[in-house]
Order: structure tokens, then sequence, then C-alpha cells
């Protein structure tokens, strides 16, 4: 039997979706709800300190859409939360002691002093919470502050939070990441040595969505002004999957527990962060997009995939794909791929002959005796993937596999000691080695 059941650094729940703190879990309503649609867990929205934060009564939301008005990204200004201390904190007992199975994770961020952290955990500590995530990673409004991203981006600063919080609770501590940083595996490293019992990534992205072009002020903007969010949503999962991959093939890292963030919208996005090390996935944009209803579907998909390939638990393939990550210094040079058309399916519309013609190899005519007719040339091309990459009919294009070790511009064999770069005599790596 196919199981679903999640442990992550003892925080249990039925299913590894969980709510990411945001507008979606900011009170009990919201997290009642979701929770009566099957969603495994939640991190409730970021509590703060009183006096309560204030926020724009105004547009919160950018949004960037695709030609079919699909949602793609959304760009936000909103803060934490706005209501009262107390009353979060409430309510938060209220659901955990109402729903004990599901995971209750607090997102806290307060100053950076130790008082201010001391202060506030025995408050979420004796709401049974299961754990606490700290928010390192807002880019806007709180990071003017002192606060969010502006932690983040310090690892010395990463790792001192994180060893107050480990020495003032008996909750486990979850770190969550800035991705406006250039390399997210320096607050990762310091999160760990702090003592955190896990990270969580990516947070959004430091962004302007677009600016109006009649009002020339920034979307969303307030009163004619505006200012820069942060972005989420599907646009945003290939720079969160690469950084979720990058602690977790890192050895300083090797182990440390990751919950993924960023764009995960269906089943298949979940099943991709966890084949790269998420033990458990956070959702926001979706959830806020199509509703709570969309976990059944979630929940639904990832069994049957995992029937389908004879998992019967989430640590069967968590991390599994993280052996295939490498550097590009240690790709195979010698392994060889050309374009193919499945001449049936293909229905001349041309694109794959102007990208390669305009922008790339040359390696696709356009007639053939006189006629309209699109083919490779397998001189010319390098299987780089282009011509798949924007044909607008699925399977027309593809990728053949030929022999190894020949180089297709003069069919002479290829000189492995300088192709190969991990064995050419000038990589850095190979020299040290030696």
């Amino acid at each position: 039997m196919t199981d679903l059941r999640s442990d992550f650094v003892g925080i249990k729940s039925p299913n590894p979706f969980w709510l990411a703190s945001a507008p979606p879990t900011d009170k009990e309503y919201n997290v009642v709800r979701a929770f009566k649609a099957g969603w495994g867990g939640v991190v409730w929205k970021t509590l703060g300190e009183d006096p309560p934060i204030v926020n724009v009564n105004g547009p919160r939301y950018g949004a960037i859409y695709g030609a079919d008005r699909r949602l793609l990204g959304f760009n936000n200004v909103e803060l934490i939360t706005d209501r009262p201390l107390d009353v979060n904190l409430r309510e938060i007992k209220k659901v955990k002691s109402e729903w004990p199975d599901r995971a209750m994770v607090v997102s806290l961020m307060v100053p950076c002093e130790e008082g201010a952290w001391k202060r506030i955990l025995p408050l979420v500590e004796d709401t049974g919470a299961d754990g606490i995530e700290l928010n390192f990673g807002c880019p806007h409004g709180m990071s003017e502050r002192g606060m969010g991203s502006a932690v983040g981006q310090v690892p010395e600063y990463v790792e001192m939070v994180a060893r107050w919080c480990k020495q003032n609770t008996r909750m486990p501590v979850i770190v969550k990441l800035t991705p406006n940083i250039t390399d997210v595996r320096n607050p990762a490293r310091a999160a760990k040595q702090g003592g955190a019992d896990a990270v969580s990534l990516i947070n959004t992205i430091n962004s302007i969505v677009g600016i109006d072009l009649d009002t020339m002020a920034p979307d969303p903007a307030t009163d004619g002004k505006g200012t820069h969010g942060g972005y989420c949503g599907p646009a945003v999962k290939p720079i969160a999957l690469s950084m979720v991959s990058e602690i977790a093939r890192d050895p300083a890292t090797q182990g440390l527990p990751i919950s993924g963030i960023g764009g995960i919208s269906d089943w298949r996005d979940a099943a991709e962060f966890m084949a790269v090390g998420s033990g458990t996935v956070q959702v926001c944009t979706a959830a806020m997009a199509y509703g709570f209803r969309i976990v059944e579907d979630m929940t639904e998909g990832l069994k049957n995939w995992m029937e389908a390939k004879r998992y019967t638990r989430l640590d069967d393939f968590i991390g599994k794909a993280v052996p295939n990550l490498t550097d590009w210094q240690f790709l195979n040079l010698n392994y060889v791929v050309k374009a193919r058309i499945d001449q049936d399916l293909c229905i001349q519309c041309g694109r794959c002959h102007i990208a390669c013609e305009d922008t790339s190899h040359q390696a696709i005519t356009a007639s053939k005796d006189g006629q309209r007719y699109f083919e490779v040339v397998d001189k010319e091309c390098v299987g780089c993937n282009l011509c798949v990459s924007v044909c607008p009919v699925e399977n027309c294009m593809s990728l053949e596999r030929l022999t190894d070790g020949v180089d297709p511009r003069t069919g002479r064999p290829i000189d492995l000691a300088y192709a190969n770069w991990t064995t050419h005599p000038n990589n850095p790596s190979r020299v040290a080695a030696e």
C-alpha cells in the first residue's frame, strides 16, 4: 500500500503537502478550511511582536500572466500578520488541539535581538505547535526594518539566531532561506552550524512585475506610488529547484532536512522537489489561485505515480535525483544527440527552421525538391534542443542518441583527453587532485 505519511524532523502529517506561511494561513477560519480539504499541515503566517503591523489598504498583489491568462507569478507587498499576537496564539492553540494529526508550524519574525526571541518562543511553545519557522526571507517591508532577508543575507546572523532559538525552545527549528543572495549554500551552512533542525526554501524573490505606462507607477501601486515586492508562483519553480538541489548535494549540508517551496502547483512539481531532496513541500500561490481543494489532486496524483513506480513510501524517492546533479565540468562531452522530426506530426509551421536558422546552427532545411519540407542536417546539428523547445506540436520533434565519441562535423573520433574537461590537463579540479 502507498503511504503518504510524512515525518519531517519529528513533525508528523498525513501527507507532505503543507500550506506555506502566507495569507492562506493567517487565521483559524482559513486553516480549518484547509485541513478539511486535506492539507497535511500549515505554516501559520508570520507572527511578530505587538504592536501589530499595519498593511496598506489597497492593492497588495501584482501578477504576471501567460498568453491564456494563466497565472505565472504573483508579486506581493504584504507584510507579516497584522492581527494581534494574542489572537493568533489563541487560534493556533485551538486549531492544533482540534486537529492533532496535522502539522502546525509557526513562522516567526522579530528584531535581531536575543531578548525578542526569548520573549516570543515560550508563547508559541504554549500553543502546542509542532515547530517554528524562522522567516529570514521576506525581501520587502520588514527587510527595511532589519528583519526578513536583511537577516537571511548575513550567514553570521542566521547562525546566531538559530542558536538562540535552539537554546530557548523544545520545538524543532526550521530556517526559511532567502533566494535574494549570491550563494544559498552559505546561509544553509550557517543554519546547520547554529543547530537548526531543517531549512525551508525558497522565500519570495525581490521584484517589480511591471510598470503602468499610463500612470508611470509600478504594479501594484498605492496612491500612485509603489515598491519592490516578493515574487512567487510557477515562474520561480526553476530557481527554487536549483537552490534546493544545491543544498541537498552540498557536502557541508548533506543530510540537512529541507522543506521545498517555490511554484509548486501540482503533484508532479511536488515529486520533483522531493526528488531533489525535499522532505515536505509548501504551497501558497496555487492555493490562492485555485482554492484549497487542489490538494485532492495533489495527493491522488502523487499516490498514483508512486504506485506506478512501485514506491511504497516517500523516503523511497526523496533525494533520488540528487546523485544525477553535477557541475558542468563533469558532463559527458562524448554524448551525442541529433534532432529528429516526425513528418507525420509536422504541421509545416517552420518555427524549428526559423529558430535554428536565425539564432542557432543552421541545421534545419526548409525545402526539398522545391517543396516546403523541414529536415535536420546531422552534420550541423549539435543537439541543443532549441527546435524541440519551440515546436508547437507535442512529440513532433525529439532528440535521438547517436554513437558516442564521434565529432559530427569531421566524422573523426573525439580526442577524449581534450574534449572531456574532467580529464583536461588544465582543469583546476584535476590539477588539485594530482
